[in-house]
């Protein structure tokens, strides 16, 4: 096993951090530790960490002593820019197998942005104080961070925090020792797909189509954090095509949902020249735990503390003008297809969200707001979970992906 990062800020949590290395050594004795200082201040540290502070300031464009002196925001944005650095060039020479960080408020921000820079697979650790907050799942969703609550506040040792710290290290230590994951040759074409409870049937008639012909489907659950993690997997590269046929996450970013993937959604294929189709699935519901006053006249279909909320004619219309124009900035062809006959499992003739007006509402706004030449918009007379709709989904993709690589031979 190669060394381990443990980054952290050694001014404030210099004693936390020096307990978490003991136990990476005591859990494995062959691991070297190789400790990152993110303290923005000149310090006393309890021991001198490998790669010191200054540093990290250093590369993250600054100097300690000017930070030290200056503006507190702009001095952790320095540090958290040499902290990316840091542990890119760490992973990048080989020189760590795993990495692990533990903080408070700001801690955890600076930490986040590290880890962020290790690839997938990759064993990386987060003990936070603000790990269980309501509000702060942001900072982590679309990655494969391990993050662990602190409990109580990192301020010191004692029964608990010595607990918490010696799981994490047994977390990072474990995952490390499995050694690096096997580079698999890819041998398919990779398409990210999106998929909810609402749209399955649909989605998996084109998963099908497309894993008989020769496709590896990666489906990501439009709970919000599936989306951000696709969008962040296509910006990372390695995916040949995004068979996007559940958007409903906008309809959550619209109306303060909880499945809300916010405004980035739908960027990444956009702006990379990824081949995509593209539909409206479940943009008919907006998942509310609980039913806000302001939302009492509207309707809902299930239990007072989970719910769905149908979208209206005018949020349709604005979720359908969003969606336009954010493919209207793709840089590569792209299939928008619409469901005519419903865009979910209960929005459909006798479904408690049939609303064929509300429907007709998104139609007609992605109609009259789709200007690219690069999108073309097929009108089919299927619901959205109907086979046909799912194979025709497939097919297009299949089309657009091999028309790309037809293409980039030409150009050779």
């Amino acid at each position: 096993m190669k060394s381990i990062a443990v980054l952290g800020a050694f001014d404030t949590k210099g004693a936390e951090l020096a307990y978490l290395i003991d136990c990476i050594h005591a859990l494995a004795p062959l691991a070297d530790v190789i400790s990152v200082d993110v303290s923005a201040r000149a310090h006393e540290a309890v021991f001198s960490a490998t790669i010191p502070n200054v540093e990290v300031a250093r590369l993250g464009g600054g100097t300690l002593a000017a930070l030290s002196s200056g503006d507190r925001l702009e001095a952790v944005t320095v540090m958290i820019e040499g902290a990316k650095r840091c542990i890119q060039d760490l992973y990048s020479t080989g020189r760590i197998s795993g990495a692990i960080t533990l903080g408070g408020g700001s801690g955890t921000v600076l930490g986040m942005q590290a880890l962020r820079q290790l690839p997938v697979g990759f064993p990386k650790v987060m003990v936070s104080t603000i790990a269980a907050s309501a509000t702060t799942g942001r900072l982590w969703q679309g990655t494969d961070i391990l993050v662990m609550n602190s409990v109580v506040d990192i301020a010191g040792l004692n029964s608990i925090s010595r607990a918490v710290f010696r799981t994490a290290a047994g977390a990072v230590t474990g995952a490390a020792q499995l050694g690096p994951a096997p580079t698999l040759k890819k041998e398919k074409p990779v398409v990210a797909a999106t998929m909810y409870g609402m749209t399955t049937p649909g989605v998996e008639a084109a998963k099908a189509w497309l894993e008989t012909n020769g496709y590896e489907v990666l489906v990501f659950h439009a709970n919000g954090a599936g989306g951000q993690t696709m969008e962040e997997l296509i910006r990372g590269g390695g995916i040949d095509g995004v068979l996007d046929l559940t958007t409903t996450e906008w309809a959550d970013t619209l109306c303060g949902g909880v499945c809300a993937a916010g405004p980035d959604r739908l960027d990444a294929a956009a702006q990379g020249g990824v081949p995509q189709v593209v539909s409206v699935g479940a943009l008919d519901m907006v998942n509310i735990n609980e039913r806000p006053v302001r939302f009492s006249h509207r309707l809902f279909h299930g239990g007072e503390t989970s719910s769905l909320m149908r979208t209206t004619p005018e949020e349709n219309r604005r979720l359908g003008t969003i969606i336009a124009d954010k493919l209207n900035a793709c840089t590569a062809p792209c299939a928008l297809l619409l469901p005519l006959h419903g865009v979910s499992q209960i929005d459909r003739e006798g479904g408690p969200f049939w609303d064929p007006a509300a429907d007709d509402a998104l139609f007609s706004a992605i109609r009259a707001a789709l200007v690219s030449p690069l999108v073309e918009l097929q009108e089919l007379p299927l619901h959205i979970n109907d086979p046909a709709f799912g194979k025709a989904a497939a097919k297009k993709l299949h089309a657009l992906i091999t028309a790309g690589k037809e293409h980039r031979t030409a150009c050779i």
